[in-house]
């Protein structure tokens, strides 16, 4: 089983979709988890709405701090490129994506930032794989 960490600030975007494509596309041989530093305690509605386009109910999650995530190894943490840090978090790998945040964006760049995660935990994961 391979443990992955998603870490913006707020916890209501960029790492919540990417956590989603991780169940999504991980199945089974994948435990995501995400956190922010300061989390805004929701989930933004248009990343909800977002990943309901894909058929993921992305309303069953919930934004959670750091400090509410397993206290185990992550074989990856990556934080979303908002500027967070996880120094706290034991991890194999860690990377920084420098991923705009797409909360005021209008739709279609909204989704575009989606597909944009989506392709990049694709690739996360298929490295994974091999290690």
């Amino acid at each position: 089983m391979k443990r992955v960490l998603f870490v913006c600030v707020e916890n209501s975007n960029r790492s919540q979709l990417a956590e989603a494509f991780a169940r999504l596309h991980g199945g089974a041989g994948i435990e995501a988890h995400s956190a922010g530093s300061r989390p805004s305690g929701i989930i933004n509605p248009r990343a909800i709405e977002s990943m309901r386009e894909l058929g993921y109910d992305l309303a069953a999650h919930r934004s959670k701090a750091l400090s509410e995530i397993p206290e185990v190894e992550y074989h990856a943490a990556v934080t979303m490129g908002c500027g967070d840090a996880c120094p706290l978090v034991q991890a194999r790998l860690r990377e920084d994506w420098q991923i705009p945040d797409p909360k005021h964006l209008p739709p279609d760049e909204f989704r575009a930032v989606r597909d944009l995660i989506e392709r990049k935990v694709q690739e996360l994961l298929a490295r994974l794989e091999w290690e």
